[in-house]
């Protein structure tokens, strides 16, 4: 490795095609070299965090994150003088009022490298006044605009979570304050600015720190995304084929009521169409997982979600008996990239690929995102 910074990004690049990070539980941090070389590219990109009509359960999320944990992404723990600059987050700064808003507002003017994260739902119906944040001249700031004055001035927009992905719950029918996803709305306005979706509900924090990770480490093109604009590393392989309940599933056996033994298939689960890693990566430092704590999937990670016959509507009770069930096909990847296990694996096989739209700031002939239909 280099003397000179320990980790270079050549050879970032060169372990993941060797398979050298692939172990199961390996941690981005243990990689010798890959700390300092994570804590540099961390310093010189802050990162701009807008909530908009959200929970707040993506921040809680991330909150959560165990290697790196968050002290190590935000503070001077990793290397000192070395970290995230995370320039605005209004759940988790100290800063409150006028003198939070005009960092925002230095970035709206200014502009510069900087990550534009975007949480929570985004209305669009009345000019978007049914979600403001911060004011001027007495007036509240919609967030729609902030979204519009922003993305143009970002290198990269990384939706966190299902709602500024894709609208999630907020948008459902009826859908009365007008919610569209991040990525339509700047299609909407020829905003060309590169977006990469991380949906769940809420979404993992290794998810985003992997997604961070590759694109400071590697670029934006370093990060190959599927047709939903998803980083492939993460939400490659449906959940179904990894279940601890594919084997129930093969054989008929059919849980009819929470707790029964067998699939979840005819209590709702949406594992079968639903892709994720969440089987191999589980949540709470690995703890558990949804299915793994007798709850149906419900595929908060696609874009149909909430889906009109999902476990939030109806349960799918009228599923087929035992030995009748249809074969699903399985769909298990056997490529280096989705085949990897692992935060620094998972990390590192997003910075492999190749895919996520180019920045095409001062060059208007760049492709626009490389998309892959499912097989």
């Amino acid at each position: 490795m280099s003397e000179n910074n320990g980790f270079s990004r050549r050879e970032f690049l060169n372990m993941v095609g060797k398979g050298a990070v692939g172990a199961a539980g390996l941690h981005v941090l243990g990689i010798p070299g890959f700390q300092k070389a994570f804590a540099e590219a961390l310093a010189h990109v802050p990162v701009v965090w807008m909530q908009a009509g959200s929970c707040s359960g993506c921040s809680v999320s991330l909150l959560n994150a165990v290697s790196p944990t968050i002290q190590d992404v935000l503070l001077d723990e990793v290397v000192p003088g070395q970290h995230l600059s995370l320039a605005f987050h209004p759940t988790v700064m100290a800063g409150q009022g006028h003198g939070a808003m005009s960092v925002v507002e230095k970035y709206k003017k200014n502009g510069g490298p900087f990550v534009l994260v975007l949480e929570g739902s985004i209305s669009t119906k009345d000019d978007g006044i049914y979600c403001e944040v911060g004011e001027k001249d007495g007036h509240g700031i919609t967030m729609y605009q902030h979204l519009l004055d922003l993305a143009p001035k970002a290198m990269a927009v990384i939706n966190i979570g299902s709602c500024s992905s894709y609208g999630g719950i907020p948008m459902a029918d009826p859908n009365p304050t007008g919610v569209k996803p991040v990525g339509t709305i700047l299609q909407e306005h020829s905003i060309k600015t590169p977006v990469v979706n991380v949906p769940g509900c809420p979404p993992h924090p290794d998810w985003f720190i992997g997604t961070v990770a590759t694109v400071l480490l590697g670029g934006l093109d370093a990060l190959a995304v599927d047709q939903y604009g998803r980083p492939k590393a993460f939400y490659s392989g449906k959940i179904h084929d990894n279940c601890q309940y594919r084997g129930q599933y093969d054989q008929g056996i059919l849980a009819r009521d929470f707790g029964e033994e067998g699939c979840l298939y005819a209590l709702g689960c949406r594992g079968p169409s639903s892709s994720a890693d969440c089987p191999h990566r589980k949540w709470n430092n690995a703890v558990s997982w949804c299915i793994g704590s007798g709850s149906p999937c419900i595929g908060c990670v696609e874009p149909g979600f909430p889906f009109e016959k999902s476990l939030l509507v109806q349960l799918d009770r009228d599923a087929p008996s035992p030995g009748d069930v249809p074969p699903i096909v399985s769909q298990r990847n056997s490529g280096t990239v989705a085949g990897i296990t692992g935060v620094a694996g998972l990390a590192a096989g997003a910075a492999a690929g190749v895919g996520l739209a180019n920045s095409r700031k001062g060059n208007g002939e760049k492709k626009d995102a490389e998309t892959e239909t499912e097989s």
